[in-house]
This record gives structure tokens, C-alpha cells and sequence, in this order.
């Protein structure tokens, strides 16, 4: 009974707004500095572990776990749009991810139901299109 009482408190920190201002922030600059070609989020968190010194070592840890999970989500972009994968697990996206990209297979699956979503899938059609006429990098 003790467990589940300490897990309800740990849930009760990391869900604080500030908490989650903190992971919100993690995140954007993880995926900002993740999207860098080679970067993987190791690296990613080792480069912005400056940002984390003045807060509170709650806040730090949850501003991290974003950071990573951000920087994860940036080294695909970068695996499948430009075929660089950042860290090892990225390897088989760029493989599979930029033929994918190529060959416009993903917007085949998108059934836009707002106006602001058929505005997208024209942008990444015209991003798959625009990468079918730059060679593959080898």
C-alpha cells in the first residue's frame, strides 16, 4: 500500500505546472537541437545540461527526460528527411524512413479532416516531391 502511495506522490510532483512547463520546454529544445544532422539525444542532453542549473533538481530531472525524448523525435526527422541518422537506433528509420519519404508513401495514409490539416499534407507532398529530385546520399 506504501508503493502505491509514493507513486501517486510522484505523480502528483511531475504533474505540477510548472513540471510541465519545464518538460514542454525540454521537449521543443530537444527536438530543436536533436533535428541537427549526427546529433542523437545523448548528445543532445549532454549540450543543454547547462540550461538545467539553476532549477530545482525535480524540475532538472523532468526538464531531461524531455529534452530526451525530444531530441529522439528530432534525430528522425533528420533520419528520414535527410537519410543521417544521429544515433544508432536511427539507422533502420533512415533506411527505411527516407525510401518511404521518397517515394510519398506516408501521405497515402493521411485523410485530412480540417482545412488546416489538407494545408499540411500539400506541404509534406511537396517536401516528398522536392526530395525525390535531390540524389540519395550514399
Amino acid at each position: 500500500m506504501e508503493s502505491l502511495q509514493l507513486l501517486l506522490q510522484g505523480f502528483d510532483v511531475a504533474l505540477q505546472p510548472d513540471n510541465l512547463l519545464w518538460a514542454f520546454v525540454g521537449v521543443l529544445l530537444g527536438t530543436v537541437v536533436g533535428i541537427l544532422p549526427g546529433i542523437g539525444p545523448a548528445l543532445t542532453v549532454a549540450l543543454l545540461l547547462p540550461v538545467t542549473y539553476g532549477l530545482e533538481p525535480v524540475s532538472a530531472f523532468i526538464m531531461f527526460a524531455g529534452i530526451y525524448y525530444g531530441g529522439m523525435y528530432g534525430g528522425s526527422t533528420t533520419s528520414i528527411l535527410l537519410n543521417t541518422p544521429g544515433e544508432s537506433g536511427s539507422i533502420i528509420t533512415a533506411i527505411e524512413g527516407n525510401k518511404m519519404a521518397r517515394a510519398d508513401a506516408g501521405a497515402g495514409y493521411i485523410r485530412p479532416e480540417r482545412e488546416s490539416d489538407r494545408r499540411r499534407c500539400q506541404q509534406r507532398r511537396l517536401v516528398s516531391q522536392r526530395l525525390r529530385r535531390v540524389p540519395a546520399a550514399r
